[in-house]
């Protein structure tokens, strides 16, 4: 039987993601996923059932998968594999597309950011300011931001996420100090958010890995709280300078757009003097 264009095209598309799934895989070893070290190895980095296993997903499945068969993977596969194989934003997105999948949602709606923005939020400084969506990921933000936060940077693009860090990361929490008696609020305003989104991969994968990484987290959830109250006031703790207060402001980036660009204002003279005059 003859191929068609399409045809051909799909099967390149399967094999180059067989062949690039197999050289992520090997550069990955077992200690670096918490998997013990035991007897010899054969083939360099991880092995197929290991990874099947630590993205959840069947053994035969993910053999097929990185032989170039004919098989369709779901978004949510594709997040669990990705974040197996420690896939950086640049190669999270080159798997979606090998796989045919739609662009991955963060990646989607980091694009929707202007320049415009990015001048935005660099001329208010020395405010700190990012943009988030509505499900907490961290899209953008300026360098006051980024100081405030404890390098902002250094985070893995897949972890900015601030309910993930709050609930995660030590450092962020110290910055934080009254994240405990926040924490209801604003999972309740990420219940409801998320009322919009049920079906949608991205989001479920969030609750999924929050509620295996977070007792508190998982408690909460358990109490279905729905609130749409924003914290407009909120205190942090800077190891240099001491504690800042900050006022928020909102502005959303479009007349039914989720994406929202927050300004932290300082909220007394004694915060204002503390920022820093350059960066």
């Amino acid at each position: 039987m003859t191929m068609t264009v399409d045809s051909r095209a799909a099967d390149v598309r399967r094999h180059e993601l067989a062949a690039f799934l197999r050289s992520r895989r090997e550069r990955i070893t077992p200690d670096q996923v918490g998997l013990p070290i035991s007897g010899r190895r054969r083939t360099p980095g991880l092995r197929r059932e290991e990874v099947a296993q630590l993205a959840g997903v069947g053994v035969t499945w993910y053999t097929w998968l990185e032989q170039g068969r004919d098989i369709n993977a779901s978004e949510q596969v594709l997040e669990a594999i990705s974040r197996t194989l420690r896939l950086d934003p640049h190669e999270h997105l080159h798997l979606f597309t090998l796989a045919g999948a739609p662009e991955p949602p963060l990646e989607k709606d980091c694009k929707l950011l202007s320049q415009n923005v990015y001048r935005m939020m660099a001329k208010l400084e020395p405010f700190p300011v990012c943009v988030r969506n509505a499900r907490c990921d961290i899209l953008a933000y300026n360098r006051a931001y980024n100081w405030l936060m404890g390098d902002v940077d250094a985070i893995p693009f897949e972890d900015r996420n601030t309910m993930v860090q709050c609930l995660t990361n030590p450092e962020w929490r110290r910055r934080l100090p009254d994240w405990e008696t926040n924490l209801p609020r604003v999972v309740a305003g990420f219940r409801a958010a998320m009322a919009e989104h049920l079906t949608e991969p991205a989001w479920k994968n969030l609750v999924r890995r929050l509620r295996q990484e977070s007792e508190v987290f998982e408690r909460m959830w358990k109490e279905h709280d729905v609130s749409g109250e924003r914290i407009v006031l909120k205190r942090y703790f800077h190891p240099d300078v001491g504690l800042l207060r900050f006022e928020f402001s909102y502005l959303y980036l479009g007349r039914r757009s989720e994406i929202s660009l927050a300004t932290l204002t300082p909220a007394d003279e004694e915060t204002a003097a503390k920022l820093p005059s350059s960066f």
